[in-house]
């Protein structure tokens, strides 16, 4: 024990919060804290989500636009370079899987997953995922490997 890891006996700090409306001898009688008249004083009030105050909100007053559609499918992206930098490092070796890419925290386990045609691959990979660009598919060939669609 010295002095930079002494501390209080467990329980003896950290009292209950202040107990309010309790009386005008507490000192957080009357009011209880809470000031004088307003919403803000009183029981139930509960302040919506983007309130201003009475003012316009800012999403009321922001005009809105485009159009969202539900059912978009969002790819993430890899290039192949990627892919040679995973065999450099023995990341991978020979066949590269959607769980390879998960357990190594390149793309998450809900993710689809897209082959892009950046970079170079030099090694004959295996390569099973959700899509491939054209570019990809060609260059994951041409370097003696196999580009599966799942």
């Amino acid at each position: 024990m010295n002095l930079s890891n002494l501390k209080p006996a467990e329980g003896s700090v950290n009292r209950e919060g202040k107990r309010l409306g309790r009386g005008q001898g507490s000192g957080k009688g009357g009011t209880a804290a809470r000031g004088h008249k307003g919403a803000k004083s009183r029981s139930g009030y509960s302040k919506k989500i983007g309130f201003e105050g009475g003012q316009m909100p800012l999403q009321r007053r922001v005009p809105k636009f485009g159009f969202t559609n539900i059912n978009r499918k969002d790819y993430k992206g890899i290039n192949l370079g990627k892919l040679q930098e995973l065999v450099d490092n023995k990341v991978i070796e020979s066949t590269v899987s959607f769980e390879t890419l998960v357990e190594n925290g390149i793309v998450g386990k809900n993710d689809l997953v897209k082959i892009l045609g950046g970079g170079e691959l030099k090694t004959a990979l295996k390569v099973s995922v959700h899509k491939f660009t054209a570019s990809a598919k060609a260059a994951i060939e041409a370097a003696g490997g196999e580009a599966i669609s799942l």
